[in-house]
């Protein structure tokens, strides 16, 4: 008997990552309805090339990989779609709004709580890596499986070899 398991016909990593993401939405549904509550407050991390995301040009030129943004005390105009949110926010006192699909999110953390999710978002085809690493650049390491007792949920979504 052999100890590897059969390849899936059933695509688990897209469902269980579209069923993280929609968690994602409907926390931000909420706080579109009702406000941020008590100290919660969000770091919402996403792909600044992947397909969907509208940012202002000087954003990606600082951000040209990976950027995170922070939902506390100053953004506006939040709105949530089935597949995506939009958020004003300033950054160096310039207004921008951006719009963000949920599949171009690579982690969301609600420090408040101490929970966060991670995502595994496809690698763009085409892109040019010429910048140097931009310090919210994080580790490009595998991820997965952990449970440690905390409201941290990481999934691994790694390729098959």
């Amino acid at each position: 008997m052999s100890d590897d398991a059969p390849d899936s016909l059933i695509p688990y990593d897209e469902i269980v990552q579209e069923a993280l993401r929609a968690v994602v939405g409907r926390v931000l549904r909420e706080v579109k309805k009702d406000g941020l509550p008590g100290e919660h407050h969000f770091y919402i991390t996403f792909k600044t090339r992947a397909p969907g995301v509208d940012i202002p040009d000087h954003l990606i030129a600082r951000f040209p990989d990976e950027m995170t943004i922070v939902l506390q005390n100053r953004y506006w105009d939040l709105k949530v779609d089935e597949d995506r949110f939009e958020v004003g926010l300033s950054f160096n006192q310039i207004s921008s709004m951006l719009h963000i699909p949920f599949a171009a999110i690579t982690s969301f953390v609600d420090p408040a709580v101490d929970f966060a999710l991670q995502f595994h978002v496809e690698e763009i085809e085409n892109a040019v890596d010429v910048h140097e690493p931009a310090g919210n650049d994080g580790d490009k390491a595998e991820l997965e499986v952990v449970d440690d007792g905390s409201n941290v949920v990481t999934v691994d979504f790694g390729k098959k070899k």
